[in-house]
């Protein structure tokens, strides 16, 4: 299954690249067989009826939370959001970010690109979508291992006069 979510957010270039026959077939012809997308504040509705693929489509707009449906997911593409990214990473997941273009002083896609050269993730805009997934190799995926934070705690506690361990 691959889980899309936009977050909170109108994406829906997003949602349409997704939607559109060229990326369901690319998809398909990975081995995937379902698509769920969550559409957060969009006004784009994706078509549940996949035209020459048997691509089984369902959308929704929120959920108090999509940990389980990342879970669930073979492959996850994500807008560029930091929640939604770590989130997926630290369940060790597949993801294709998508830069949205139209924000502005986009922070996010620093973020998207610094980890896609690392390796941790796939970073595409709505337009190469499709040829993201065509020639994605996720044997070329990274781990994400979080860094550990015990130096700056300790550091922060001796500066404000608290015993360190």
């Amino acid at each position: 299954m691959v889980f899309v979510t936009v977050g909170t957010t109108c994406f829906d270039a997003l949602v349409k690249a997704v939607d559109s026959e060229e990326v369901k077939e690319a998809l398909l012809n990975k081995g995937y067989t379902d698509l769920l997308i969550q559409m957060g504040r969009g006004t784009y509705m994706p078509s549940k009826v996949s035209g020459n693929s048997s691509l089984q489509v369902d959308y929704f707009t929120f959920s108090p939370s999509i940990a389980d449906y990342i879970r669930d997911a073979s492959l996850v593409i994500s807008h560029a959001g930091s929640g939604s990214i770590f989130e997926t990473l630290r369940l060790g997941k597949p993801l294709i970010v998508v830069v949205n273009e139209d924000l502005m002083d986009n922070h996010q896609s620093e973020l998207a690109k610094e980890l896609a050269d690392r390796k941790h993730l796939f970073c595409a805009h709505p337009q190469t979508l499709q040829k993201t997934v065509e020639t994605m190799d996720l044997n070329n995926l990274l781990p994400y291992v979080p860094g550990d934070a015990k130096q700056v705690v300790t550091l922060v506690n001796k500066f404000l006069g608290f015993p360190v361990d």
